[in-house]
């Protein structure tokens, strides 16, 4: 299916050289309170991989950029972090506590070890991948980088809406979203042709339907230990 522009708008502010992809996402069959009550649909993906261009290689990507995910409050903020690969992502420990960012799953494999407040520690991400992140120490503390071989990409907004924007062209338009199967989110790709005026993307339904939550391991492949303070384990230090 190829989504064409129907709806033309100003795009003056834009630069010369790019189009808007513009459209809204809806968040269905959620038992997230947040969704199904409060009608958040913030943090879903949206990205654009244009047709024909070569991805990057693991070796040769050259994104230099650097993106942040904080640790306060015992929380992993943002909890979406998408980027293109070969950016760096700090870990900033806000938290007057120690932990320890890693992750085990899809995409690239990293453990940045324990490391005390007021510190941080990088990672340069190579591989293309969903990361799930968590805490060796806090079992609590989950998060998502979205490796993405592309530069174009977005995160909807409470409402749902997004606007991405890409030069004009032909374009994979994929979905991400954390509580979604794959299968699901495979049956959402769309080819679409963006021109200069831009693209009122068709309304996109993300269901939840299926998704099921995993327990995960710490970074040794063990059970958490009991909950805990953790002045017991860093003593001087409070929580």
């Amino acid at each position: 299916m190829i989504w064409r522009s129907l709806i033309c708008f100003s795009l003056a502010a834009l630069p010369a050289c790019c189009a808007a992809i513009s459209g809204m996402v809806v968040l269905r069959d959620s038992h997230v309170d947040a969704v199904s009550r409060r009608k958040d649909f913030s943090g879903v993906v949206i990205y654009a991989q244009r047709v024909g261009a070569p991805p990057p290689s693991e070796q040769a990507s050259h994104a230099t950029s650097h993106a942040t995910m904080l640790q306060k409050g015992k929380t992993f903020t943002p909890h979406i972090l998408p980027i293109e690969v070969g950016s760096t992502v700090d870990f900033p420990n806000a938290d007057p506590i120690f932990h320890n960012a890693f992750s085990s799953y899809n995409g690239q494999i990293f453990d940045v070890g324990l490391y005390p407040p007021g510190t941080s520690r990088s990672v340069r991400m190579t591989r293309p991948g969903v990361l799930r992140v968590f805490c060796n120490i806090h079992p609590t503390m989950s998060a998502i980088i979205l490796v993405l071989n592309t530069p174009y990409f977005t995160k909807t907004a409470m409402n749902g809406s997004f606007e991405l924007n890409v030069p004009p062209g032909e374009y994979d338009l994929s979905v991400f979203h954390e509580r979604a199967t794959e299968q699901e989110l495979s049956g959402l790709e769309r080819r679409v042709i963006v021109p200069e005026s831009g693209l009122q993307a068709p309304s996109i339904t993300v269901s939840e339907a299926g998704y099921l939550v995993a327990p995960h391991k710490n970074k040794y492949g063990h059970d958490y230990p009991p909950s805990h303070d953790d002045q017991v384990f860093y003593p001087g230090v409070r929580n």
